[in-house]
C-alpha cells in the first residue's frame, strides 16, 4: 500500500491551514488543536518547512507561522520531499537502482510509469488547489500518466 507519512501527511495539513487563513499567520499550537495533531511533532514538522523555505517564523505573542511564497508556487511534492526526502514507489526507483531480479522483473516500467504519475500529481497539486479541493473525494491520475491504468488518491481532512 502506498501511504505517506504521518509527518508528511501533518505537514500538508497545516500548509493547507496557513493557505487558507493567510495573510494572517497561525501558531503550531492553533493549528494542533484544530486538527488534533501532536504539536511538538508539527513543531517540528513547521521547522522544517521553514529551513526549507516554504514557511517563514514569526516571534512574539502575535507569531506564527505563514507562507513564505505565493500558494499556488508550492507544489504537495516540494514538500512531501521536504519532509520526508525523495519519494520511492519501490527499490527500483532509488538513486542505484540496484535490484537482484532487475534482468528478469516484468513489472518494472509498469511500475516506473506508476511512479512517474503519482510523482506528476504531487507536482502538479499547489497548495492553493488543495486548499480549494475541500468538497472532492478524491483526485485521479490520468491513465495516460501511469501506462493506461488510472489511479485514484484520497484526500483526508
Amino acid at each position: 500500500m502506498l501511504k505517506l507519512t504521518k509527518k508528511a501527511d501533518y505537514g500538508l495539513i497545516a500548509m493547507r491551514h496557513l493557505t487558507a487563513v493567510r495573510p494572517r499567520s497561525a501558531s503550531a499550537k492553533e493549528i494542533a488543536d484544530h486538527y488534533g495533531l501532536p504539536a511538538p511533532v508539527l513543531a517540528k514538522i513547521l521547522q522544517t518547512l521553514v529551513r526549507g523555505g516554504y514557511l517563514t517564523s514569526e516571534h512574539g505573542s502575535n507569531g506564527g507561522y505563514r507562507l513564505s511564497r505565493a500558494p499556488e508556487e508550492i507544489t504537495a511534492f516540494d514538500i512531501v520531499r521536504t519532509i520526508d526526502g525523495p519519494i520511492f514507489l519501490t527499490s527500483c526507483f532509488t538513486e542505484n537502482g540496484d535490484c537482484e531480479h532487475h534482468k528478469k522483473c516484468s513489472i518494472r516500467d509498469p511500475l516506473r510509469r506508476i511512479h512517474e504519475g503519482i510523482i506528476a500529481l504531487l507536482t502538479k497539486m499547489t497548495m492553493t488547489e488543495l486548499a480549494t479541493d475541500s468538497d472532492a473525494a478524491s483526485s485521479v491520475v490520468p491513465a495516460a500518466l501511469i501506462g493506461g491504468a488510472s489511479l485514484t488518491v484520497l484526500n483526508r481532512q
